[in-house]
């Protein structure tokens, strides 16, 4: 029998990260009396060479969290803020360019839209926060290639009609009804990834392509004749990659957000698709990415991941 080796082995370090998160940041930019607003929250992480400060508590290779987070307030004032993308673009090369020890950054950002008021007073400075999607970002720079993914969060959608689900599998513990005519509704959550990924690339015009990309997601979903949710998510991905060269992949997960007939018969009532109870849960969640042929899946398959 062979000896067994009681020595316990030493741990290793695994991978690791560090940065500030959710720094809160409004850009207010004055042209004349129209003031336009950029409105986000970053989240900064870097890592690199940094075995040491685990292993010993040595911060020489350290750059403080709170350095990250006066440097975002810093380039909010310097660079302004163009897009989310190009401000996210401008830290992760200052971080990876600026310190040695620091050969990966990413930067997460979510930026909230706000509408402006209309008014027949003088200026254009008031403005009001709606129930619209929550625009994000996330870069990834490594000192040599970019990794740029787009996207949204709690863009609420509905079809009153065009939508269908029946011819399903059936078993003993199957209830549902078939429905001819439902109500169609989702919270899209969705990502994209940008086939830039160096210098030598034009880059994007980010503000346009998010819009664009929103525009035709949006359209996808009103067009199509759904007998199912994932035949309107896969329209809605296929439908960027066709109108969006910049796009290589896309992925969404999307809840159904289910809208029941209520029954009124009880009250010598028809409801004739009319009255509906919406249930915010149990849901069903059909998620999916859609790929330009040829390219290979990055986005995470759980978005909660990225």
């Amino acid at each position: 029998m062979a000896a067994v080796n009681s020595r316990p082995a030493r741990p290793v370090l695994g991978q690791n990260q560090y940065g500030k998160a959710e720094n809160r940041v409004v850009r207010i930019t004055r042209d004349g009396a129209t003031h336009h607003i950029k409105d986000l929250n970053v989240s900064v992480s870097l890592s690199g060479d940094m075995d040491e400060v685990h292993y010993s508590g040595s911060n020489a290779n350290v750059l403080p969290t709170d350095t990250t987070k006066n440097t975002v307030y810093a380039f909010a004032k310097e660079h302004g803020v163009d897009s989310a993308e190009q401000f996210g673009i401008h830290l992760a090369r200052h971080f990876v360019t600026s310190q040695e020890p620091i050969h990966r950054a990413r930067i997460r950002i979510e930026e909230y839209a706000w509408d402006r008021i209309e008014h027949s007073g003088k200026g254009a400075h008031s403005f009001v926060r709606t129930g619209r999607e929550t625009r994000l970002t996330q870069i990834t720079y490594d000192g040599s290639s970019w990794e740029v993914v787009s996207g949204l969060k709690d863009l609420t959608v509905m079809n009153s009609t065009d939508s269908e689900f029946w011819g399903y599998v059936k078993d003993k513990y199957t209830t549902l009804p078939e429905a001819h005519d439902r109500i169609l509704a989702t919270s899209v959550t969705g990502r994209w990834r940008f086939n830039w990924t160096d210098d030598a690339q034009e880059a994007p015009d980010w503000e346009t392509s998010y819009e664009e990309t929103k525009k035709h997601l949006l359209q996808a979903f009103a067009e199509t004749y759904s007998l199912s949710l994932q035949q309107t998510l896969y329209q809605m991905g296929a439908r960027i990659i066709e109108h969006r060269a910049e796009i290589d992949e896309v992925r969404f997960s999307l809840p159904n957000k289910h809208h029941f007939l209520v029954d009124l018969e009880p009250f010598g009532l028809k409801n004739d698709n009319e009255v509906y109870f919406a249930a915010d849960r149990p849901y069903g969640l059909i998620e999916a990415t859609v790929l330009r042929d040829g390219c290979e899946a990055r986005i995470p398959v759980d978005l909660t991941n990225l």
